[in-house]
């Protein structure tokens, strides 16, 4: 099973929205959100709270893509999240993933003993290309007590 697919069967917002995992890799996570009337705004494009979700959860499939196998000695969570809304979005968006942080120096400062924190960077996308918000979290593996 796919982390997308893992993800799909375990997050109910990701089933609530419809998401689609196109690509999840340790380099990169793009989620789409589909076209859907119930979850559009007052201008008739995506909620900001359903692109919210959206870019949340593709910062969640590439930390749990690059950090799965540290998944039994730490558990990822979210720390803090930023997004702006750039331009108008209508119709589908999708939004891109990228590690702030090389995976291994965040492995090493677990392997420390500490607590690290890492910025997860994603850009959400018109199908024409547009920048339509861009969003920063910042996560953190907690070691298992």
């Amino acid at each position: 099973m796919s982390i997308g697919e893992m993800l799909a069967a375990t997050v109910p917002m990701v089933r609530t929205l419809n998401l689609e995992y196109l690509e999840t890799t340790p380099e990169r996570a793009v989620l789409s959100l589909p076209d859907q009337g119930e979850f559009h705004n007052h201008i008739g494009g995506p909620h900001a709270g359903a692109m919210f979700t959206l870019a949340e959860s593709a910062s969640g499939a590439i930390v749990l893509a690059a950090f799965g196998d540290q998944l039994s000695r730490a558990v990822p969570l979210a720390v803090s999240a930023e997004i702006a809304y750039k331009k108008v979005a209508l119709g589908p968006v999708k939004a891109t993933a990228t590690l702030g942080r090389p995976i291994a120096d965040v492995v090493a400062e677990l392997d420390e003993g500490n607590r690290p924190e890492f910025p997860v960077t994603v850009a959400i996308t018109r199908e024409d290309g547009a920048v339509t918000g861009e969003m920063t979290v910042v996560w953190t593996l907690r070691p298992n007590s």
